[in-house]
C-alpha cells in the first residue's frame, strides 16, 4: 500500500512538472501578445468585479497595429476569419494580462465568449470563424479555457473591423 501511495503520489508531482503556464503556452505555439490599445470611445477595457473579469468588445488588431477589415463571406474567407477571431484572442489576452498584473496564471476559467462577425445577412459560418478564439483559448488554457459561447452576425461593426469578441473570465483572488 505504502508503494501504492509513493507511487500516485511521483506521478502527480511529474505531472505537476510538466504543467505549463498561459505563457509559456503561448510561447510553444510561437505567439506574441499586442500591446493593449487604447479604447475608441468612452469606455474601459476591462471591469473587474469579485473573481471576474469583463473584458469589452475587442478587435483583430495585429502587432504591427493593422486591423483585419471587411466581411466575412465576401471581402474575407471563414478561414481569414477564423483567423482573424484568433488575433482576436490575442488581444483580448493582452488585456487580461494586464488587468491580471502581467499573470495569466490567476485565470481560474474562461467563463463566456461572445463573439460578433462582420458578415452579409445570409452568412451562416459564424461558428467555424469564432473558433479561431474559442480553440486558441483551449490551447493556451486547457480545460480552463473551455467556455460557453455565443457566435452572431452582424451587419457591421465598429472601423469595418472583421469580428469583435466580448469575454468573460473567473480569476483568482
Amino acid at each position: 500500500m505504502k508503494l501504492l501511495f509513493v507511487f500516485f503520489f511521483f506521478l502527480a508531482g511529474a505531472e505537476t512538472l510538466s504543467a505549463q503556464t498561459p505563457e509559456e503556452q503561448l510561447q510553444k505555439l510561437k505567439l506574441q501578445l499586442p500591446p493593449v490599445s487604447t479604447p475608441i470611445a468612452n469606455y474601459v477595457k476591462y471591469v473587474r468585479t469579485g473573481n471576474l473579469i469583463f473584458l469589452a468588445g475587442h478587435g483583430p488588431n495585429r502587432i504591427d497595429g493593422s486591423t483585419v477589415t471587411g466581411k466575412v463571406g465576401t471581402a474575407l474567407t471563414v478561414a481569414e476569419g477564423y483567423e482573424a477571431a484568433k488575433i482576436t484572442a490575442l488581444n483580448l489576452l493582452a488585456t487580461l494580462k494586464n488587468a491580471l498584473g502581467g499573470n495569466l496564471g490567476k485565470v481560474k476559467q474562461i467563463v463566456k465568449v461572445n463573439g460578433y462577425v462582420n458578415c452579409p445577412v445570409d452568412f451562416t459560418d459564424h461558428p467555424k470563424v469564432i473558433n479561431g478564439c474559442s480553440d486558441l483559448l483551449v490551447a493556451v488554457f486547457g480545460e480552463k479555457g473551455k467556455h460557453a459561447r455565443a457566435a452572431m452576425g452582424m451587419g457591421s461593426l465598429p472601423n469595418n473591423m472583421a469580428v469583435e469578441i466580448e469575454m468573460v473570465v473567473e480569476v483568482e483572488d
